[in-house]
This record gives structure tokens, sequence and C-alpha cells, in this order.
């Protein structure tokens, strides 16, 4: 067991740091003032650059590296901010994963490179009104019909929702109850019968669209289905690294607060010096330190050990769960450091809180991955219906 990078990961990670520290900063302002998301002139930069697609075979126009080379990547996108990072979350941890893993050839070639390429931009539809947390209580209903299929239904809180080209759409394919009757199939933007809400105005993610997508006999060809009705546990064994995707902009979130409130204690002077020299803050920085620590060993521990694969639902739970929280401590302690300073728009730290509250809830809230942990340790699911 070695914690240390390899020669190769420090040279990624340094090469992801200085294009997103040198060429990000402006843009992330942006995109948080208008709410807009990066360019796709940008998104094609990240492609040039190798940044997107990092642990998508070669073979499917990735980079062909592991989870860890894809994550330490994130990382440094996301410490500038959550809204441009998140072509590179789509493009190596979310749900083109499934694509890659689970659909028929010729859809992994139609869709894959092209994501890796940054032409294309893949969003996960999920949940609904009725069907967060209880995900199998979804109602959009796919209809085979002959080499069709027809999708009625609506989801909402989708990232991307809007702007992305393409939608995994989780859906109820069969009339078998719960998870039997559910699959996915990719539904692409443009396609008659999709429509699109206003866009939400959350308390963060600016710059990460999100909206309502409505299904109104919206024609697919079958070879779009990702998976059919029964595919519902293999869904979530990928969407487990995109839970580690989510715990890695979590994270970011509290490195990027940590990093930029440790300037700030050295260089602000109250009572004659500067405030570092207080025991209080010297304490509060230290468990700072220690929480991003452990986040970042236990996201590592669940991307290492599905280097062959996905990750475990205990893994990556509870790298999200810890990183989730820690996220919200570590950067509320850095606004309060900073005092009007940290609440002030101008300075970042306030943006940084927000997000770091979104990815708690965002990918299967908190509390969800404290019931799926205690599952895995026992070996069974626990009934939340009766």
């Amino acid at each position: 067991m070695d914690f240390r990078l390899s020669v190769q990961q420090q040279e990624l990670r340094e090469a992801a740091r200085s294009f997103a520290r040198g060429e990000l900063p402006e843009i992330a302002r942006q995109c948080e003032e208008t709410g807009e998301p990066p360019s796709h002139d940008l998104v094609k930069r990240y492609a040039d650059l190798g940044f997107l697609g990092v642990n998508v075979p070669e073979s499917l126009g990735g980079l062909g590296l592991g989870n860890i080379e894809a994550l330490l990547i994130l990382e440094e996108f996301a410490r500038v901010s959550s809204a441009v990072a998140f072509p590179v979350f789509e493009s190596s941890v979310g749900p083109v994963r499934a694509i890659e893993h689970f659909a028929s050839e010729s859809l992994k070639r139609k869709v894959v490179p092209a994501v890796c390429s940054g032409d294309l931009v893949v969003a996960i539809a999920m949940s609904e009104p009725e069907a967060g947390s209880a995900l199998t209580d979804l109602k959009t209903k796919a209809t085979l019909n002959g080499d069709k299929v027809i999708i009625n239904g609506m989801k909402r809180w989708c990232s991307g929702g809007g702007h992305a080209d393409g939608y995994v759409v989780y859906c109820r394919m069969s009339d078998d109850p719960g998870p039997r009757g559910i699959g996915a199939v990719y539904v692409e933007k443009d396609t008659p019968g999709v429509s699109f809400g206003p866009r939400e105005n959350l308390m963060g993610f600016r710059g990460v669209p999100s909206s309502d997508i409505f299904f109104d006999n919206a024609e697919i060809p079958a070879d779009n289905i990702v998976l059919p009705a029964g595919g519902f546990k293999k869904l979530m064994e990928a969407f487990d690294l995109e839970r580690c995707g989510n715990a890695t902009m979590a994270l970011a979130q509290a490195a990027g607060a940590l990093e930029q409130v440790l300037d700030y204690v050295q260089e602000r002077i109250q009572f004659g010096k500067p405030i570092i020299e207080f025991q209080a803050v010297q304490l509060r920085l230290a468990e700072m330190q220690m929480k991003v620590d452990a986040a970042r060993l236990l996201i590592h521990r669940a991307a290492c050990n599905a280097e062959q694969g996905l990750p475990s639902i205990l893994d990556s739970s509870v790298a999200k769960c810890f990183a989730n929280e820690i996220a919200r401590e570590v950067t509320g302690s850095a606004v309060q450091m900073m005092g009007a300073y940290g609440y002030a728009r101008e300075f970042g730290m306030e943006r940084r809180l927000r997000d770091a509250w979104g990815w708690g809830i965002a990918g299967g809230a908190i509390d969800i991955q404290k019931v799926n942990i205690a599952a895995a340790m026992v070996g069974r699911r626990f009934d939340q219906r009766r």
C-alpha cells in the first residue's frame, strides 16, 4: 500500500492545476455572475488538453488512465469552481460511464468518443417529483414499440437540463414493481416530444444549469436503450463512480477554502499581529486540514479499489457522505475565519459554502448515504416503506 502519487500522476495534477488556476478564475467568475455554463469552445479546449474522459479507454476516445487520475484533475478544476469543473465531471464519472459499461457497441461508439472530444455533453436524468431518495418510485415510462421506444413522463433536478446534448434517462420499462421494472435510455436533446422547464434558480451551482425535462411521446431508437428493465442494480453500480466524483467536487470546495483561508490568516492583522498567531485560529486550521486529508483518502480508496471495475456501494457511500459533511464544515469555518470578507461575494468564499452544501444533496443525500452504509455493513437492504 503506497499513498504516494506516481511521477505521472503528479505531472498530470500539476498540468491541471497550472491550467485551472492560470486560465479559469475569470471564467468561473463569469459563470457565477451570469449562471451560464462554460462555453463550447472552452470544453473543446479541455478535450484538446486531455482533461476529458481521462479514465475512458483509448479505444473510445479517452486517455485510458485510471479513476485516481480522473479525480486528481477533477479536484484541481473544482478548486476553482464547480461550474468550470462540471464538464470534467460529466466526462469521467458521469452518466457517460454507464453508456460505456452497459450500452450497445453502436451507442458507445456514437456517444462516448464525442464526449471525450468535447463535442457532446451528456447529463443524467433520475429524480422526479415523487422519486428522489425513493428513486425506485419513479414513474417516467418507456414502452418498446418495434424498433422504437416511446417515453412519457418528467424528470426534475437534472443538472445539465436544457443545456446538455443528451440524457441518460432512468425510466420504468416494464410493469414489474420497484427496481425490477427500471432501466435507462439515452435521449438526445432535440428529440421531438422532449421539452424543458425554466432554469432553476438554486442557492449554489451557478453555471451548472438545472431544469425539469418533459417527455410527451418522445420516440427514440431501440438501440438507445442503455439497460432494459431489471438493470437498476447495474445502473446504481455505475452511479457509485459518480458518487466518487460528487465527493471530489465537495472535497475541492473544502480544499480550496482551506488554501484560501490559510493565506488570509497570515496576512490579516488584528491586535497588532497576523491572526495566524492566535491559538484558536491554529486549532481550527488543523481541524480543517485533518478533515480534508481524510476525505481525500476515503475517495481515493474507493476509486483505487475499483480500478478493475466500479466502486463498491460501501466505499463510495462512505467517501461521499464524509466528503459532503466535511465540505460544509470546512467552508463554514473558512467563512467565519474571514469574517466580513468571507461573507462578501467579491472574495468567493461564500460561493464555496453554497456549492459545498449542494453536493450533500445532489447524487444522493447525506442521510441516504448513511442508510447505504448501514445496509452494506449488515449485508441487507432496509425497506423504508414498511
